[in-house]
């Protein structure tokens, strides 16, 4: 288990399969509001704690995503309190956090590279699967978001092999991109890149 502090009031915690596994918590049961889901939540508030100083005090949104191979990421902002509605009230535990919050919200996930050299040979290398691609850059690195719902099943291995090629899976978010990148390419980064940037 990893935990960043993004912002004052959220964090974002990796949890990898292995310690899911440990856990006794199997990839599609992480969805599932069960009790060894709402331990895992817990002890993951508890070492934000420890780690980085995150307190959980009222009321608090959860957003999750998985990444094909390597784990899970949880974001966890601390919000203003609102008045509930009678009909939401029942979807919340007994510390009045909405368990059912935890559920899949991006599909996208991030490859970090080094030098803008490795986007312009990844790009080349990718432009034949129609992939829905962002590029962004963030301090002296360039990172790509990725669709996985543009993977195809077949095609899938061979992408994630490419990638691994010329950068590094990270596990930043892509909400945190939007918010905290400068965005180089919106749409299509794939495809602009290598039109515009012919292999030597």
């Amino acid at each position: 288990m990893k935990i960043e502090r993004i912002a004052r009031d959220k964090v974002r915690i990796f949890i990898s399969y292995e310690d899911l596994e440990r856990r006794g918590i199997g990839r599609d049961e992480i969805w599932h509001n069960g009790k060894k889901v709402q331990e895992l939540f817990w002890d993951m508030m508890e070492t934000a704690y420890e780690e980085v100083g995150f307190e959980v005090a009222g009321p608090i949104s959860i957003e999750a995503f998985t990444m094909p191979s390597e784990g899970v990421v949880v974001i966890v902002t601390r919000v203003p309190a609102l008045p509930a509605k009678k009909e939401e009230e029942d979807d919340l535990d007994d510390d009045g956090i909405d368990m059912d919050l935890l559920t899949p919200t991006d599909p996208n996930f991030v490859f970090e590279f080094a030098d803008f050299e490795d986007v312009v040979r990844v790009c080349h290398a990718l432009l034949d699967f129609g992939l829905v691609t962002r590029l962004y850059q963030y301090d002296r690195s360039y990172l790509m978001t990725v669709d996985e719902n543009s993977m195809g099943d077949e095609a899938y291995d061979a992408i994630w092999a490419i990638l691994h090629e010329y950068g590094e899976f990270s596990s930043m978010a892509p909400a945190w991109l939007e918010e905290y990148a400068t965005t180089i390419l919106a749409d299509n980064a794939v495809e602009v890149i290598a039109e515009r940037f012919p292999l030597r």
